[in-house]
């Protein structure tokens, strides 16, 4: 019996069939039986015959996924896609199943020797996994550039790489927390490999000018997300019956929320349904823009739409793919409709009006603006560790007050009509320099300051964004934003060069700021640190952006760029700014330490978000808070919303110490990290539990958030939201997880209550 009754899908999309597909499907077989793929036996046990690799259906995925590609492009993209799969259960058998972790890092760092830069010649292959991908390298990348190549193969290694890690979960039974499964089942679970086909199939590559945008990284990541998703409501049954996996988002859910398996399921669905959202709302809202910021030419606008038209095709033909392969839990699924497709047949397919209605849909862009909310109380935050105050804060907060008077951060600004954005009272009581003695206390009187005034340049510019372009001017507002993060970015150049002459507070404080950082800076930290000065300013466009659409973001996309708009990175890389040490990049760019990294960003992100959800909410109309988020994903009210913000804290500070106790040692292992090099790496694990334990003092010391000094910023209109409240029982996708505190079964804890994995 299946677990669980198939969710109904948001399908906005119809599948299409290529014509090539029966030749697809004789050619694929006879690729496999000569990489010896079929009949190979691990351990004894055979990992594919015919008659399941005839029901598994390769040919029958490609075919569906990529529609439009001629029959040998068909061909070789089906011999990837048996590959891929081939391996995965290949690597399931000889290294899951016997836990051999060494084994399988020893396998995959030579695995990766087959795909070899700039003609170089490959090891002879030994096994199916090799022969395959040395045959596949070398009939695809001729065809594309050096720079798709390198994508490729990126996407190829982590796909291969990071297998480690659902193997380290496995020996360990560990069920990961969502926000990190998110993040690592996009690398492990081969979605961005896929999109990078795409490319190839289609025969055509994204414009240079917008690899490594947003706009770009959203697509690929929320294509990623929805494959992913589907994949694993689609899996669940084989995963967790027949293979001991742990590493699926429906038992991820299920043990975050102690809820049942259709329960988690149906949450999975709803998330599926946000992302392919957000996917439709980055194609209509951020490609035009970019092309016309890029100015790119017919042919290239043609090029990034076909992509993205290929990863809807993909979507579409992958989830009618599960439908019919014998590989996954599918009884009683509703094939979709082969064709008509265009206006109006969207609307007979099954769940395309409750996702429509579900979270990042029309749900997404009902809030009530101004909303009388009150406190929120708070929870009792998990911090383990102990709080180190810089003997210098004194000097620090009165120097950084009167740079805030210099720059003229308390002037009256003629475009809010001669009014003031702050006061010098509104300053001494925000104190960003007791923020900066807790997130660094080690710092000399200088660094402690410099780092205060960083925090109040960066607080006042928030604050500043959403007043000096309100979404109402929208379009006009969006311009003039982007015209002023442009003006800003020319306040940092690289080489100390001359700069304008600053115009405004704003670039006045940046303008002085820059210099005095960046110039004891070696090269790389310089750029680094002005890379993340650049992504906070950005991340208030992308606000503006949802402001004008009125429109809370997508859950996943929020968390990810909520690390951008607190300025993260920016903040850490002040409190590594008197520290030394030398540590290989490779180190830094690891899984463990971005891992690391963003378990303390979203910690520190999450305590603004608790702290400043009335300040927000009610007194600034804001849509950009994690409260908010959950609240509307879930149809919940805002006290549930905030205890599954509490237990996503609890899971983040969690793996932020495993990741520390557990995997450090590891890497230090693996890279061979001389002593002074661990010593480094220590020191910065301590900056960042400096780090979040400075957020929190800060939030317990400052007057920001303080219901008494709480009022409108400049230019808004009073209160007249209506109280929060909901008119009858919330309805549509994604209301189930509301619904499981309304229905509590015995031996199942709900979202009302605090969760632990």
């Amino acid at each position: 019996m299946q677990p669980f009754a198939l969710p109904d899908f948001y399908t906005a999309h119809p599948a299409r069939l290529n014509p090539h597909v029966e030749t697809a499907r004789t050619h694929t077989k006879h690729w496999a039986f000569e990489m010896g793929m079929l009949g190979d036996a691990v351990g004894g046990a055979v990992v594919w015959d015919e008659a399941s690799f005839d029901g598994m259906d390769y040919a029958g995925l490609c075919a569906y996924t990529h529609p439009e590609a001629d029959a040998a492009t068909l061909d070789t993209v089906t011999d990837w896609y048996t590959w891929v799969f081939y391996f995965d259960d290949h690597f399931l058998e000889r290294f899951k199943r016997t836990g051999d972790l060494e084994g399988a890092r020893a396998y995959l760092d030579r695995l990766a020797g087959f795909m070899p830069a700039d003609g170089a010649a490959a090891p002879e292959p030994t096994n199916p996994d090799e022969r395959g991908l040395g045959d596949l390298w070398a009939r695809t990348v001729p065809a594309m550039s050096i720079g798709w190549r390198e994508r490729f193969a990126q996407s190829t290694r982590n796909l291969l790489l990071d297998c480690v890690w659902e193997l380290r979960n496995i020996n360990t039974a560990r069920v990961p927390n969502p926000i990190d499964y998110i993040e690592m089942r996009r690398k492990v679970g081969g979605a961005p490999w896929s999109a990078d086909l795409v490319e190839y199939a289609r025969g055509t590559e994204i414009p240079p000018a917008l690899v490594g945008t947003r706009a770009l990284r959203v697509l690929k990541d929320t294509f990623a997300d929805a494959v992913h998703l589907r994949n694993d409501i689609f899996s669940y049954q084989r995963e967790t019956e027949q293979e001991g996996e742990v590493n699926n988002g429906v038992l991820v859910l299920e043990r975050f929320f102690g809820c049942s398996p259709q329960q988690a399921a149906d949450i999975v669905n709803d998330q599926l349904t946000s992302r392919m959202h957000q996917f439709e709302n980055t194609v209509l809202t951020e490609l035009p823009v970019l092309f016309e910021e890029h100015a790119l030419d017919a042919a290239q606008r043609a090029a990034a739409l076909s992509y993205a038209q290929g990863l809807q095709d993909w979507q579409s033909g992958g989830h009618e793919w599960h439908l019919r392969s014998n590989r996954y839990m599918n009884a009683g699924a509703h094939a979709m409709p082969l064709g008509p497709s265009g206006i109006g047949t969207a609307l007979s397919r099954p769940g395309f009006w409750r996702g429509l209605a579900g979270p990042g849909g029309a749900r997404s862009h009902t809030p009530v603006p101004f909303r009388s909310t009150g406190p929120l109380p708070l929870p009792e935050f998990d911090v383990p560790f102990d709080l180190g105050l810089s003997p210098h804060l004194g000097t620090a907060r009165a120097e950084s007050v009167e740079w805030a008077e210099r720059v003229g951060f308390h002037d009256p600004l003629p475009e809010f009509g001669g009014r003031r954005l702050w006061t010098r009272a509104d300053t001494v009581g925000f104190d960003f320099a007791l923020c900066s003695a807790g997130l660094d206390p080690d710092a000399s009187p200088a660094a402690l300051t410099l780092s205060a005034e960083w925090l109040t340049w960066g607080t006042w510019g928030d604050d500043y964004f959403p007043v000096a372009f309100p979404a109402a001017g929208s379009v006009g507002s969006m311009a003039a934003a982007k015209a002023c993060a442009a003006r800003l970015a020319e306040f940092t150049p690289l080489e100390l060069d001359a700069v304008p002459e600053p115009s405004t507070p704003l670039e006045r404080g940046l303008a002085e700021l820059w210099p005095r950082t960046a110039g004891p800076m070696p090269a790389a930290a310089r750029e680094t640190f002005r890379t993340a000065v650049h992504s906070m300013v950005e991340s208030w466009l992308w606000e503006l952006a949802n402001h004008i659409q009125h429109r809370v973001p997508d859950p996943v996309d929020y968390l990810e760029m909520r690390r951008r708009t607190f300025g993260s990175d920016l903040t850490i890389a002040l409190s590594k700014l008197a520290r030394g040490g030398t540590v290989p990049d490779a180190v830094f760019e690891s899984t463990t330490m971005r891992g690391i990294e963003h378990a303390a960003q979203d910690y520190g992100c999450l305590i603004n978000d608790l702290f400043s959800y009335q300040k927000e909410i009610e007194y600034e109309g804001e849509l950009h808070n994690a409260v908010l988020v959950v609240e509307t994903f879930f149809g919940c009210g805002r006290e549930r919303a905030a205890a599954v913000v509490d237990d996503l804290m609890r899971a983040r500070m969690r793996q932020f110490q495993r990741l520390v106790a557990e995997e450090l040692p590891v890497l230090f292992e693996h890279h061979r990290l001389d002593s002074a090099a661990r010593a480094a790496v220590t020191g910065y694990i301590g900056e960042l539990r400096d780090w979040i334990a400075g957020i929190l003092h800060w939030h317990r010391g400052t007057s920001r958030y303080r219901p008494e000094n709480l009022r409108r910023p400049v230019g808004h209109a009073p209160a007249g939201g209506a109280p929060a409240a909901s008119v009858g029982a919330p309805r549509g996708l994604g209301t189930s997880a509301a619904r499981i505190a309304a229905r509590p079964r015995s031996g199942y804890r709900t979202i009302e209550g605090r969760t632990a994995s």
